[in-house]
């Protein structure tokens, strides 16, 4: 997807839209659609591929916690990996940390 067909709104822009019936949803088509429907179209979705068959019956919902603001000191080649991988890189540093804290926790159990 190239960015030029990339639009982003607040909450406050999509709710002042709907409020005003520029909604581009065709809810009636999807108020109409079965289960069936539903699943067919996942199916036909490259999207989905992956998630189809997931058994999300034991999902649970997960707020994370608020986060700490340390200062840590990393090997430069570990901060220059991180940042390669673009936006986000201290929330993937931490989702490293947490995995490894995760198997620490499991192994001692």
């Amino acid at each position: 997807m190239s960015k030029e067909n990339i639009v982003r709104y607040t909450i406050e822009e999509i709710e002042a839209m709907r409020a005003r019936g520029e909604s581009l949803t065709d809810w009636a088509r999807v108020d109409a659609m079965t289960d069936e429907d539903i699943e067919r179209a996942m199916r036909d979705d490259p999207d989905w591929k992956d998630h189809m068959d997931i058994d999300w019956s034991k999902a649970r919902m997960v707020f994370p916690d608020k986060k700490k603001a340390i200062s840590i000191r990393l090997d430069p080649d570990i901060i220059d990996f991180f940042q390669a991988t673009g936006k986000g890189y201290q929330t993937r540093i931490n989702a490293v940390l947490r995995h490894f804290v995760d198997e620490q926790k499991r192994s001692k159990s």
